[in-house]
């Protein structure tokens, strides 16, 4: 049983046949909405990619054109082109596996090859993995955060695993601030 006034916890995950350099998912965009009454019918469905490094999530004129949108606002963007003032919209945003968001501030921009460009907005407010395993890729993304996914604390391996070769005066990699050979280097069997 669910406290009261806990949000109910939704996932979805999604994995690709190979590895992929992209993740992506399928978005609906609408007006905003209470989220205790559910919607009538459903908003436009859009391609959208996940970018962890963004710091917000983006609409295109596509999007605010088929779900006829009105601006709520101006904010200034900062993208790989330079800075530049563009408009803000409030959207709900449903994500796979009725993982929603109802009263979220996008901004207009272009997101080359894509309708909605998911940010750090909607990603850091759940919790987020992506795996690659056996050639697939797996992304999983869970809302609200429900623990601290800490993959060094799950490892049968408590000591870092050194990929280049580190010199024996050289600073250890771990970030002791001891010297390799006295720290990591001397932990290891000989």
């Amino acid at each position: 049983m669910q406290p009261q006034g806990q949000l109910p916890i939704r996932a979805f995950t999604i994995a690709y046949d190979g590895f992929s350099r992209v993740l992506a998912s399928d978005v609906r965009i609408g007006e905003p909405v209470d989220p205790k009454q559910p919607p009538k019918q459903l908003p436009p469905l859009f391609k959208a990619i996940w970018d962890t490094g963004a710091t917000a999530s983006v609409i295109t004129q596509k999007v605010i054109d088929q779900c006829s949108l009105k601006p709520t606002g101006m904010a200034v963007a900062h993208t790989a082109q330079g800075t530049t003032t563009t408009e803000t919209f409030l959207v709900s945003i449903l994500l796979p596996n009725t993982v929603g968001f109802s009263a979220v501030k996008v901004s207009r921009g272009v997101v080359r090859d894509w309708d909605v460009l998911i940010g750090m907005d909607i990603i850091g407010s759940g919790d987020f993995a992506v795996t690659n395993k056996d050639g697939k890729t797996v992304f999983s993304f869970r809302f609200p955060s429900t623990e601290c996914i800490d993959f060094v604390k799950q490892s049968q391996y408590p000591t870092p695993v050194i990929s280049a070769k580190v010199g024996r005066n050289a600073p250890c990699p771990c970030g002791s601030g001891k010297k390799y050979k006295h720290c990591c280097l001397a932990a290891k069997p000989s």
